[in-house]
């Protein structure tokens, strides 16, 4: 995890603020911090937790990963597959079966490309990609997907 850098997540928030044509008082009043902790932010003099930069990015309606980033508190890759993860969760299309089978196929695809995913620890596969739950075939995207096939 890098160190935070609030220089730059400062006149990253005071552009967004500008460019939603938000005042520091209307932002500060949207994500329910104080007007003078926001200025701080802005300028670079305080350090914002991960639960007031979720409260700013709602305010300015950008991702929060956004903000992680900017904030060096997530890794542009982690924010990649956590965009990823958060579309698929949020699909109102498919049920929550076959999001989790999706899931599944696109972790084994990161794998399979030598990329690492960020769920491997709640999963239940180690970091070979093997099933550590005692299911077999859990982790093998065609043994998942004939499960999941939807019928109509």
């Amino acid at each position: 995890m890098a160190s935070l850098n609030v220089g730059n997540l400062g006149e990253f928030l005071r552009e967004q603020r500008r460019t939603a044509q938000l005042s520091l008082r209307q932002l500060a009043d949207a994500a329910g911090v104080s007007n003078p902790y926001l200025s701080q932010i802005e300028r670079g003099l305080r350090k914002p937790s991960a639960e007031i930069l979720q409260q700013l990015a709602k305010a300015l309606r950008i991702s929060a990963e956004t903000l992680y980033v900017q904030a060096g508190i997530l890794d542009e890759r982690d924010r990649e597959e956590t965009e990823v993860r958060s579309v698929i969760l949020a699909d109102p299309s498919i049920n929550e079966r076959q999001k989790q089978v999706l899931l599944q196929i696109y972790e084994s695809f990161r794998k399979e490309n030598g990329l690492q995913t960020a769920s491997d620890d709640t999963t239940g596969t180690d970091t070979s990609g093997t099933d550590t739950t005692g299911t077999p075939g859990a982790d093998t995207p065609g043994a998942a997907a004939d499960v999941a096939t939807p019928s109509n």
